[in-house]
């Protein structure tokens, strides 16, 4: 190949071509993908930069070498991956010629829109830089020869792979510590919906950090699974450059289907499952390699075993001496600090063997062995037990599930052997399965793990523990089948505990638990706990005192493991509420309700004002009952640098439109409903008394209290809300107008296609009312519509309960006739249906 062949404006514009038409081939290729893709991609890359170094018309000179570092030199090149490289010299070469070769190698790879992350230096100064940054010397761990002096790279990998042994002791902890910082700040990749296939802890980077503990010769990770983990990340990253046509680690929502239609996955769930699990395998090497490393980092340094170590390099204590062996069970012993096997255990004669280490290491805060797990799940191995399980087994597994914090290590552990599938196979559906609403922070498998651990924390209000911490397991089990996820994990849970080994009547109980693990949380926040109806409802749901109080403390811990916000002081006082009227009724003694708090007397006192005065009365103030656990990240008000949240009351004549007026102005306002209730208050009015033995008249106030937030910016006066109330009822304010024009103007964005909304009449709600609930994606202006429907169909709102849940709106309405009575079927229907079109809209 001839200069002339070769050089453009900006050069060698003839090798970019060939080389960027094979590229092109390769990567629409569809019979070679995965790792034979991505090793031909780099075996060409390789080819062309080679020709490039070797193009200029003396060849290659004398002391210098073409070296692929990081990424690139491990051969891990996805279609729009950067190219690490380094132009390595012995300092011989004049200048200008070294500048020229740079120049030659680094704009045609610029010219075809190629990343390049590049340098030009000696093996000492690479060393040098090497040594003062962690990530060069990673990369450099992964050094790779292209062209030139063989010699010369041979050199410098000898000697960077020297330095890194030589420094381990101090360089790992380095390496450690920047992996979690890494993973405070992109957090575990097996239960992110949209996970950074790189940063992530579970990720590519990690896979590289373990590659770099090997090569110090201290420490390596356990093997089982790690390459299939990395091929099944990189080829997802690969498709996902491929679909999106950038350089991108996230994948985000939006991308989720046309990546797994490109591997050829059934949908965007199984897609994510596949991450997660490949992420779990490396999240677990991870911990095991950095156990080991501390391990031995304190045996050079001389300290003592730590007793209770988890994936750390430092700590205090003190422990048994390396070799001491100290029984905890039955056929298990605590040794260097992990829990493993006697030297007497038998596992092919002991089935229960896993049940037990697993509790005893839980129960001693210890980290089981993977020795000890590879031994009882390997050939030879622990026998299947018998179904139903023997009563040691069923106790192994309480005590286990109510060691606390340190259940989530142990039960990790046993996933990784294949064993939590062995013991209960229906696990195997929600293992690594995705939860697409975005309250949840954990896939379902691990919420259940975590709904055990906040279980844990609750046995002492419980007169069955054991029934609880199993239903905590087990709630969302039918979330791996079709239909309904309590209605399908009734009859699973019920299989379940009877192979558990528990009495059929308990296995009723835990059928009930988890057929019904919602019912107390939907019905206190959306339901009219004053209306006998939705008592009676419950009550005959939960049949005993017993259970209600198993479900109360499961509604507790269920929700405080789903995502912060999720149970405050709030839901607290009115689940607490609801457990004491269907209390009452279980026990056949009338529920007293309780006297009127603080609260109370405040909203009455603002009812009677707004009837004397005759106008809305409204009162902004801090929130009350904020969510416990709500963080700046989660709530724009505070954001926005305003209080966690604001409680806004106001108390109007009972009248048409109050509804949809008082939500269409918060909507103008750009204010956030997190919560809703509307109710009637029925107060004397003494203005209508002709005489001290007159009895005296009554009115309806409408009470309406919010917990809002600001979307963005600072809260609204509440004398401006006030007034702006006033005129959206007395028809001077056109709310619809004005939410409209808006929207024109500023569109809202959606980044997703929100399932439709669905509006239904609740069966059996009330005796006293029609209930009319809604689901829909929380939108500006969606209460305003839902109110605006109710009313223009002639329906009177006696009360309502709005919930917002991530971006979804939960709402409940009780609505009448105009003669105060329920609805007929066929107009409930109707105006459900109405209701639905309005929402559409």
């Amino acid at each position: 190949m001839t200069s002339a062949e070769t050089t453009s404006a900006t050069g060698y514009s003839g090798p970019a071509s060939c080389y960027a038409e094979a590229r092109l081939r390769l990567l629409h290729e569809q019979a070679r993908s995965g790792p034979p893709r991505r090793t031909e991609l780099a075996r060409i890359t390789d080819r062309w930069l080679a020709g490039l170094l070797a193009s200029g018309t003396h060849g290659v000179p004398a002391g210098v070498s073409l070296v692929a570092v990081g990424g690139y030199g491990r051969g891990e090149l996805s279609p729009r991956s950067d190219l690490d490289l380094l132009l390595l010299h012995d300092g011989t070469l004049d200048p200008a010629r070294l500048a020229a070769l740079a120049d030659r190698l680094w704009y045609p790879i610029w010219d075809l829109g190629l990343d390049l992350d590049h340098s030009v230096r000696t093996p000492a100064q690479a060393r040098k830089t090497a040594e003062g940054d962690l990530r060069a010397h990673l990369g450099l761990l992964d050094a790779r020869h292209l062209a030139g002096s063989a010699e010369l790279t041979a050199g410098l990998r000898s000697a960077v792979l020297a330095d890194w042994r030589n420094r381990a002791p101090t360089r790992l902890p380095e390496l450690r510590e920047l992996c979690r910082e890494r993973a405070r700040r992109h957090g575990e990749l097996r239960f992110l919906l949209e996970p950074d296939l790189k940063e992530a802890r579970g990720g590519l980077r990690d896979l590289t950090a373990l590659r770099a503990v090997a090569a110090s010769w201290l420490a390596d990770a356990p093997r089982h699974g790690l390459a299939e983990a990395r091929t099944r990340l990189l080829d997802v990253r690969d498709a996902l450059h491929l679909t999106t046509g950038r350089a991108t680690d996230r994948l985000v929502l939006q991308d989720q289907d046309q990546v797994s239609h490109h591997l050829g996955v059934l949908d965007a769930d199984v897609l994510l499952r596949q991450v997660y699990e490949a992420a779990r395998t490396v999240a677990h090497a991870d911990d095991l390699t950095w156990r080991e490393v501390g391990r031995v980092l304190r045996a050079r340094s001389g300290r003592p075993r730590l007793r209770g170590l988890r994936g750390t390099l430092t700590g205090g204590g003190r422990a048994p001496a390396e070799s001491a062996r100290s029984p905890l069970a039955e056929g298990v012993v605590e040794q260097d600090g992990e829990a493993g096997l006697a030297r007497t255990a038998r596992p092919e004669r002991d089935p229960v063997l896993p049940l037990r280490a697993a509790a005893a290491a839980a129960q001693a805060g210890l980290p089981l062995s993977l020795a000890a797990v590879q031994r009882m799940a390997g050939a030879g191995g622990c026998r299947p037990l018998p179904d139903p399980w023997p009563s040691e087994a069923r106790e192994q597994l309480v005590t286990l599930l109510g060691a606390g914090e340190a259940t989530v290590p142990v039960w990790e552990t046993l996933e990784a052997g294949g064993l939590i599938t062995r013991l209960l196979p229906d696990w195997e559906r929600v293992r690594c399965r995705p939860q697409r609403n975005p309250v949840h922070r954990w896939t379902v498998d691990r919420h259940l793990v975590e709904t055990a651990v906040r279980a844990s924390e609750l046995t002492r209000r419980v007169g069955r523990p054991d029934l609880l911490l199993v239903a905590a397991l087990l709630h969302d089990i039918g979330k791996g089948w079709p239909g309904d996820h309590s209605v399908v994990g009734e009859t699973i849970a019920r299989d379940m505990a009877e192979r558990i080994g528990f009495s059929s009547r308990d296995a009723s109980v835990l059928g009930t638990l988890v057929r019904h693990h919602l019912l107390l949380v939907e019905t206190a926040t959306r339901r009219d706990l004053d209306d006998p109806a939705t008592v009676q409802t419950v009550a005959g749901a939960v049949g005993d005192v017993g259970t209600l109080e198993i479900l109360h403390a499961l509604t507790e811990a269920d929700a405080r493991a789903t995502g912060p916000g999720a149970w405050g002081s709030w839901r607290a006082t009115l689940v607490g509420d609801l457990v004491g009227r269907v209390r009452a009724v279980l026990d056949g003694v009338p529920h007293e309700p309780p006297a009127g708090d603080a609260a109370d007397v405040a909203h009455e006192r603002l009812a009677h004002e707004a009837l004397s005065t005759g106008v809305p009365v409204l009162v902004l103030q801090t929130d009350p009952h904020p969510p416990e656990g709500a963080d700046a990240h989660h709530d724009a008000g505070r954001a926005a640098g305003e209080p966690v949240g604001v409680e806004l009351v106001i108390a109007v004549p009972d009248r048409e439109g109050v509804l949809p007026a008082a939500a269409g102005v918060l909507a103008l306002h750009r204010l956030r409903v997190r919560t809703a209730d509307l109710r009637v208050l029925t107060l004397p009015h003494a203005a209508g008394s002709q005489g001290p033995g007159a009895r005296a008249a009554q009115r309806d106030a409408l009470l309406l209290t919010w917990r809002v937030s600001a979307v963005y910016g600072s809260l609204p006066e509440a004398v401006r809300l006030r007034k702006d109330l006033e005129r959206a009822l007395d028809g001077s304010l056109d709310v619809p107008g004005r939410l409209a024009e808006r929207e024109a103007a500023h569109p809202v964005r959606r980044g997703i296609v929100a399932p439709p909304p669905r509006v239904t009449v609740a069966p059996a709600g009330s005796r006293f009312a029609t209930v009319i609930e809604v689901r829909a994606q929380d939108v500006p202006g969606l209460l305003h519509r839902v109110g605006l429907a109710l009313e223009a169909a002639g329906a009177r709102v006696r009360s309502a309960h709005v919930s917002t849940l991530g971006a979804n709106a939960v709402d409940a309405f009780y609505v009448t006739d105009a003669a105060g009575a329920p609805l007929p079927d066929e107009e409930a229907a109707a105006l459900a249906r109405t209701v639905e079109r309005a929402v559409r809209a």
